[in-house]
């Protein structure tokens, strides 16, 4: 009997862990606020990104900020492979990016440990 629930919570352990990091998250999409010659988005970190998709015009100077509420480890620096960024995200404040938009596409972002993921897209 006590193997059976050994095995059980074992199961049930697994299929929460597959769930955490595979299960598909609900994705909020934004477009950037413009101003007269620049464009900027806020993006909320805390236990995610919120929004996680961010949606930029091409050609036009833009910023993402990201204001980091969760204090984790995880979420200590952002990382935008393609951009090649790396900076450090303090907690209780706003940091500004600069995001170079003379290409459009896609573009992934992620925590340092590369656990939550975030896009770009340019239009």
């Amino acid at each position: 009997m006590e193997k059976l629930l050994v095995l059980v919570g074992a199961v049930l352990l697994i299929g929460f862990i597959v769930w955490w990091f595979f299960g598909n998250r609900k994705t909020i999409e934004t477009e950037a606020t413009m101003s007269t010659d620049k464009q900027q988005v806020e993006v909320t970190v805390n236990g995610g990104y919120t929004p996680n998709t961010v949606v930029l015009q091409q050609g036009v100077p833009a910023s993402i900020v990201f204001d980091r509420k969760d204090p984790s480890g995880c979420f200590s620096y952002v990382v935008f492979p393609d951009f090649g960024i790396n900076e450090e995200l303090p907690v209780g404040e706003q940091h500004s990016i600069d995001i170079d938009t003379s290409k459009p596409g896609e573009y992934q972002y992620a925590c340092g440990m590369n656990m939550f993921h975030g896009k770009v897209v340019i239009k």
